[in-house]
């Protein structure tokens, strides 16, 4: 992302928020937490992905070799990275509520 735009975007939420009567530090560590908990998502389905796919038989292209664990591993991160960004399986939402109850406690 273009920084102007990155900028643009920031000042954008802020200008919202402060129009809302929200703390824009409130509203960076309410993202801060969104994302802490959609990776911890993200990791969890990896760790899911990766017991899923032990199992599944080479491919030919890469012949059992230690390559082909290598991509496939990088492969279910990706997958879960993106799962987690589209919504995953809810526990990025559980965790980030449990984030802001320990916030606010």
């Amino acid at each position: 992302m273009d920084v102007s735009v990155a900028q643009f975007a920031m000042n954008t939420a802020q200008a919202t928020n402060a129009r809302a009567g929200l703390d824009p530090v409130r509203a960076r560590d309410d993202r801060a937490a969104r994302q802490a908990a959609e990776s911890f998502e993200a990791v969890f389905l990896a760790q899911m992905l990766q017991h899923m796919t032990n199992n599944v038989g080479n491919e030919a292209l890469f012949a059992s070799s230690h390559s082909e664990s290598i991509y496939r591993s990088m492969l279910n991160d990706q997958y879960a990275e993106e799962i987690a960004k589209r919504g995953g399986i809810g526990i990025a939402d559980a965790v980030y509520r449990e984030i802001l109850k320990a916030q606010e406690a």
